[in-house]
């Protein structure tokens, strides 16, 4: 009796991964084979590194449980909770190196750590939520793991792809697979009965029915340990909500009418496949000839995740276009009338008083951008509405937009500030000659929901973006024009101006 109690037991022995298939069990993951020490380490290092990056009380709750399911998921004592509770505090920084060291002398992890890092990103898209914050922790422990960018873009983008594939079932294999989990039940319940009347004990049902389709596809990716973690009975409803509703992301978003002021809001794709994180790109201008539609500004962009470009307002941004062609025209006749000869137009930034000639060229650019000023406002406010609404799936999303592009960004980020509970969507942000408010203030709010890096990208010989800003008399500080003065490892400063081409150089 007692030996067909045992068996039954080990057929019914629950995963802590969560799939109950003896093919994946969590032994074979790379990370629970680690010594003792080595997963102490393991977790330590996440710890200390979750207490860097991450210092604001709205990202407490994150934090703790993140260090909680990691320790969990290295099969660790909860002792061990009140120390990681320290290191998750801002203490223990000084003893990342001896962690380093003994993860490093592990035999498994001496032939390299990637394993034990996709066995982090396991964890962490494993309930069907990327936080971008957990993606940030990714990339800043692959780093100290001497694992390279590309090793982890690589395996997020397989893992995508599998992953997308396992969830589009046809409906004869959505069919065959419910009478396999239905085969799979009854033996399950037969087991039970056996266990019942063959030791008096019931054994409860544990609810982790294997989804075969999910483990799989992710099987030769993940490795067992993470193929377990995803294979559960929720396989499904994980990778839909990973990648959006019915799997169409960003792509089958498009606003069907006006919101408030708004005419045009659509994404358009610009790589193909499916990531496990997502870049959209955000336009500043359209003008004629090589710059004619949006994505074509974005052709140099680094192949990385997926990627999509807004569309937005195209009308209003062509006249823009065309009018600063025709400004950019009229003062390279001035310049070649000598009229500016002597203020080699980057100093005209500073002037007190902008020359007569110039402000009579402005009229025919001062409505256009004044439009696509306040437009570009509302458009960020409902990009917010996108993203917080979560039509990417639980993916996180990285920003990057120039000029009016960037303002669209700006504005998105402090709609998302306004929100509690908008933290963990937007990995990292990129803001080239952004037409927006330097200030610390403005700044400080919005820092916080963006997860990873805030590059603003200014010139301080911009006179172009001084001049189009000139009418914001009360606004003296322009992030596009100058560093952003604020002491947080989130804001990157990068000066443009030796890259950015003065008007005689474009002409």
């Amino acid at each position: 009796m007692e030996e067909k109690q045992s068996h039954a037991d080990a057929d019914l022995s629950p995963d802590p991964g969560g799939a109950g298939t003896e093919d994946h069990g969590p032994e074979k993951m790379i990370s629970r084979q680690l010594t003792e020490q080595s997963r102490f380490a393991f977790a330590a290092l996440c710890g200390v590194s979750l207490g860097q990056l991450f210092v604001g009380s709205e990202n407490s709750v994150f934090k703790e449980q993140y260090l909680q399911g990691l320790v969990q998921w290295l099969d660790l004592d909860e002792s061990v909770m009140p120390v990681m509770g320290a290191f998750l505090s801002g203490l223990g920084f000084e003893g990342i190196d001896t962690f380093l060291s003994i993860l490093q002398a592990d035999p498994l992890v001496a032939a390299g750590a990637t394993p034990i890092i996709q066995d982090l990103v396991s964890l962490s898209v494993k309930d069907g939520q990327y936080d971008a914050r957990a993606r940030v922790l990714i990339r800043h422990v692959s780093c100290l793991l001497r694992v390279s960018p590309q090793q982890l873009e690589e395996f997020e983008g397989t893992l995508g792809e599998r992953l997308r594939e396992a969830g589009e079932e046809s409906e004869e294999e959505s069919s065959r697979r419910r009478r396999r989990e239905r085969g799979r039940k009854l033996r399950r319940y037969l087991l039970i009965g056996l266990a019942t009347v063959g030791g008096g004990t019931v054994i409860g049902v544990t609810g982790g029915l294997a989804a075969p389709l999910v483990a799989a596809g992710a099987g030769a990716v993940l490795g067992a340990g993470g193929a377990a973690a995803l294979g559960s009975a929720a396989g499904i409803a994980i990778m839909a909500s990973l990648f959006g509703a019915a799997g169409a992301g960003l792509t089958g978003y498009k606003m069907n009418k006006c919101v408030g002021a708004i005419e045009e809001f659509e994404f358009r794709p610009m790589s193909s496949g499916k990531h496990l994180h997502l870049t959209v790109a955000v336009t500043g201008w359209l003008c004629s000839g090589k710059y004619s539609s949006f994505q074509a500004p974005w052709c140099s962009l680094g192949e990385c995740g997926e990627q999509y470009c807004l569309v937005w307002e195209s009308r209003f941004l062509r006249d823009l276009g065309s009018a600063m062609t025709s400004l950019l025209d009229g003062l390279v006749s001035m310049v070649a009338q000598e009229a500016l000869k002597y203020t080699v137009l980057s100093g005209i930034v500073t002037a007190l008083t902008w020359p007569a000639s110039l402000l009579a060229a402005a009229s025919v650019i001062d409505n256009p951008w004044c439009v696509c000023l306040n437009r570009s406002a509302e458009v960020g406010k409902h990009l917010a509405q996108v993203l917080r609404s979560r039509q990417q799936g639980q993916r996180p999303v990285s920003l990057i937009g120039f000029s009016l592009g960037a303002r669209v960004i700006y504005y998105c980020l402090q709609e998302l500030a306004s929100d509690k509970g908008s933290e963990g969507v937007v990995e990292d942000v990129v803001l080239l000659g952004a037409p927006v408010d330097g200030s610390e203030k403005s700044w400080e709010r919005m820092v916080r929901v963006v997860a990873g890096k805030i590059v603003n990208g200014y010139c301080r010989g911009d006179w172009l973006l001084g001049f189009l800003y000139r009418s914001s008399a009360a606004q003296l500080s322009v992030a596009g024009l100058q560093p952003i003065n604020i002491q947080d490892r989130r804001i990157i400063n990068v000066d443009l101006s030796s890259v950015v081409s003065s008007l005689i150089h474009l002409k």
